[in-house]
């Protein structure tokens, strides 16, 4: 896209197996460009990964940054689903009808993330070159707990500040950039966002530094909400019915899995395969077949810090989920009895006796 001339340098560039090929162009327009190959199937050739960034920089350069980094955002459409395993032919079917099975920034899912994710410090500038191959869909690129200071839209040469999303068409690209003025990981997503938690779309600045309570103080209170007034207020009159309890293992099973789909899918997924770099996974956990106790704690009281699961470290947090003794058990048993776990029972007195 960065080329003036027929085709964009599509013809000059078609080059036959064993061959190489070299054309020139001059660089008119400074900006931040797209390429890809533009040989039938043109579709096809971009679906696969076939694209990149070209940055034409203005005379006397970008304004100094402490960081740069190249972000760049694309689909798959498979014949499997997301998180199949093995070779995964490419699906005609779902690009046309723009149903991609994987939405990922530089090219796979984890590519920036977990221990892949882009470095820097707290007072530190970071310039982000961002674009987007598609082949179909339009980006809502977004930096969760950060604004972006400075953007400049369509990948031209005219900011616009204090963005807090912005657009990047497919075929186009972005320049974003922010000063961290708090440490921790900050998750680029596309903000359309079953893409990001459901289909890959999830990218990490780790931004190292002191803490700034003035910035930023974390939770400094978590309590009871008392609605009208001081006290909590009881209707004497009504009787919430009871929940049904399970009855037997079988029927546990059930139940967990009316409870996951509600709470845990978004996270951890339809298959229990988690989200590489983010969320762990619940098939074949060895977290989760080692020590039950582990697992009841971590969905009873939440859990903060770092824990290793199949060899690969997470270090988010899991919040309390306010369920049940009755919905703890029903789900932790319907995850052990699933994906190649362990199997076996939790029972609501095992929840109660860890509950903190």
């Amino acid at each position: 896209h960065a080329v003036t001339g027929p085709g964009g340098g599509a013809a000059a560039s078609l080059t036959a197996p064993g061959h190489e090929s070299v054309f020139s162009f001059q660089a008119l327009n400074p900006g931040l460009f797209v390429y890809h190959c533009a040989t039938a199937p043109v579709g096809m050739h971009i679906a696969n990964g076939m694209y990149g960034l070209i940055l034409v920089e203005p005379e006397g350069g970008l304004p100094k940054v402490d960081r740069e980094y190249y972000v760049m955002q694309g689909e798959f459409y498979t014949e499997g689903k997301y998180g199949a395993e093995g070779l995964q032919p490419f699906s005609m079917e779902k690009a046309l009808t723009e149903i991609p099975d994987y939405v990922v920034f530089n090219g796979s899912v984890g590519a920036m993330a977990g221990d892949n994710a882009v470095k820097a410090k707290v007072g530190e500038t970071v310039r982000l070159y961002v674009g987007n191959g598609g082949p179909n869909l339009v980006s809502s690129f977004h930096a969760i707990g950060e604004i972006f200071d400075t953007v400049y839209q369509e990948g031209g040469t005219q900011p616009t500040h204090n963005v807090q999303t912005t657009l990047v068409p497919a075929g186009g690209a972005t320049v974003v950039e922010f000063k961290l003025e708090a440490p921790g990981r900050f998750i680029l997503v596309d903000h359309s966002i079953f893409r990001a938690f459901n289909k890959g779309a999830i990218a990490m600045v780790a931004a190292e530094g002191e803490e700034n309570q003035i910035v930023y103080s974390g939770k400094t209170a978590d309590n009871v909400y008392l609605a009208e007034g001081s006290t909590i207020q009881t209707m004497p009159d009504r009787t919430a019915p009871e929940e049904p309890k399970a009855k037997s293992k079988e029927e546990r099973i059930e139940m967990g899995a009316a409870v996951f789909k509600r709470n845990c899918v978004a996270c951890h997924q339809a298959e229990g395969q988690g989200v590489k770099g983010a969320f762990p996974p619940l098939a074949g956990s060895d977290f989760l077949n080692q020590n039950p106790d582990k697992a009841i704690s971590a969905v009873a009281n939440g859990l903060t810090g770092e824990i290793t699961v199949n060899g690969n470290k997470y270090n988010n947090v899991m919040p309390r989920l306010g369920l049940k003794d009755e919905d703890i058990a029903n789900v932790l048993t319907y995850v052990r009895n699933n994906w190649d776990n362990k199997g076996g029972e939790v029972t609501p007195e095992q929840v109660a006796k860890l509950r903190q």
